[in-house]
């Protein structure tokens, strides 16, 4: 296969009923848009401490976290005769209300004068939540409804993940393209400008579903256990967070963990157990993948301390990162499309062992030996390893859209999102674990006098550890629960949907 075949294999996938969830996706990414004049006009003119502002991000998690409460609305209840479009239309009123509110305060219009700024920026910050989640779970759940059923279960398989890179792709373009253009328009503009031009926003996110019809889906009845179970649960989380419960972010884990294996339970219940295995199995797969420690913030400080890294480095850095994984993702579309997802991720997981060397063969100076220069050796190393987490999550969406269950693709999609953030809850747990054990510290100076003196010397170790269970437990799991499914699981939930 020739480059100009490779490059337009995503192209040459896009189908018109694709379009309504990747203008949501290219949406949800835009968001990003107002970030830049957002963040310098709240620095500026609200008088929110940063207390206050890690406390409204707490609130601004509890929409993402109570994800299977919009999914239960999607798969069970109709609006105006539809369960899909119009979740697409109140999510993108709300997007534009927290918009057009943010444009009074910011240019202190006369309509909204009698209100308190951070009051306003509150509240309009929680209706945008709320109206991208909305969108999101609709979405999620129409990439597993706009597939042709009547392809072979292979087939199937095939276009699941199609869908998933498409997805990703249109989110990861949005990100890449918008986050620049937005900051750049704020250094011209004032910041009503950029906030009255992100307007296009929810106007994008509805223009699909203008202009391709879709397939009317029939209701399912609403699952009680997973909607007040929801809602205890995002209950539960805040006043946890709220009241600084000593393991606080432990037992909110523990019980985060419990509650949402048992209301996906409740979802496969009702299936063969052939096809319960083969879930269970990819949901293990899914959140050790996911689970795995990381270094944890010693690792840019030493770069900092020691390569000399400053924040233009670490800016090109992302830049690149984010550019390379969108070109990656591109490229890579047929290889995922047309593998095995288990031995794929095994592939991602020794690239991804092979590709962490170079940074830790940094910590003992080999690249100075080599006469090869740090900054030199992070450029490569980064444009290398950036697709390959990308690829990842697209691997991990493909299982979860592989088993949704017919009738209960939402509220399924919005669960198994609650897992895999869990899981990254895990990895952040088990980093503070080996910081607790490996105790890195930076430099820090009060009244000019040294009161903690930078110390890296174990940085090496957790390197190794790190980057050995990162490599050892992924692959042991892949090759004790084999996630893809075989012929006669797909077969027989091909027959299902089709009785259905």
């Amino acid at each position: 296969m020739n480059f100009i075949d490779i490059f337009m294999t995503p192209l040459r996938a896009i189908r018109v009923r694709y379009i309504p969830l990747l203008l949501i996706y290219f949406a949800y990414g835009a968001s990003v848009f107002t970030a830049i004049a957002k963040d310098f006009w709240v620095k500026k003119e609200l008088a929110l401490s940063a207390e206050d502002l890690v406390a409204l991000g707490v609130w601004l998690t509890v929409p993402w976290t109570i994800k299977m409460i919009f999914g239960q609305l999607v798969d069970s209840v109709t609006i105006l005769g539809s369960n899909r479009k119009v979740y697409v239309f109140i999510g993108a009123i709300l997007i534009a209300l927290s918009t057009l509110l943010l444009i009074g305060i910011v240019g202190e219009h006369s309509w909204i004068a009698g209100y308190s700024k951070e009051h306003v920026y509150i509240f309009a910050s929680v209706l945008g939540v709320i109206g991208f989640v909305m969108q999101d779970v609709v979405a999620d759940t129409m990439t597993t409804e706009v597939v042709d059923t009547t392809q072979s279960p292979e087939d199937i398989k095939k276009e699941l993940a199609t869908i998933q890179v498409l997805s990703r792709l249109s989110l990861g373009l949005a990100i890449f393209v918008m986050g620049w253009l937005g900051g750049e328009l704020a250094d011209i503009y004032d910041y009503e400008t950029v906030f009255k031009l992100s307007l296009f926003i929810p106007l994008l996110s509805v223009l699909g579903v203008l202009v391709v019809k879709l397939n009317p889906v029939p209701v399912t009845p609403l699952n009680k256990q997973v909607l007040f179970g929801g809602l205890i649960f995002a209950v539960f989380v805040v006043l946890i967070g709220y009241n600084q419960v000593p393991y606080s972010q432990e037992i909110v884990f523990v019980v985060s963990l419990g509650v949402v294996l048992y209301l996906l339970n409740t979802l496969i219940q009702d299936l063969d157990s052939s096809t319960i295995k083969h879930i269970k199995m990819a949901m293990i797969v899914i959140f050790v993948y996911r689970a795995m420690p990381s270094v944890g913030p010693a690792l840019q400080w030493w770069e900092i301390d020691k390569l000399g890294f400053d924040e233009a480095f670490f800016a090109k850095l992302s830049m690149i990162g984010g550019g390379i994984a969108l070109a990656g993702m591109w490229f890579a579309a047929k290889f995922i499309v047309d593998r095995s997802i288990g031995k794929v991720l095994i592939f991602l997981t020794v690239i991804g062992t092979l590709l962490s060397l170079p940074i830790l063969a940094m910590y003992y100076d080999i690249h100075t030996m080599l006469g090869l220069d740090a900054r030199t050796v992070a450029l490569v190393d980064t444009a290398l390893a950036s697709p390959f987490d990308y690829i990842a999550g697209v691997l991990m969406l493909t299982l979860v859209a592989i088993y949704a269950p017919e009738g209960k693709k939402g509220t399924w999609f919005a669960l198994m999102a609650s897992l895999m953030n869990i899981a990254l809850s895990a990895s952040g747990l088990f980093s503070k674990y080996l910081n607790k054990i490996f105790v890195l510290t930076r430099e820090i100076k009060k009244d000019g006098i040294i009161v903690t003196p930078a110390n890296y010397d174990d940085l090496g170790i957790l390197l190794w550890i790190v980057i050995g269970v990162g490599f050892v437990v992924p692959i042991v799991t892949i090759w004790m629960f084999n996630p893809d499914p075989d012929n006669k699981t797909l077969a027989a939930k091909r027959r299902r949907e089709s009785e259905k």
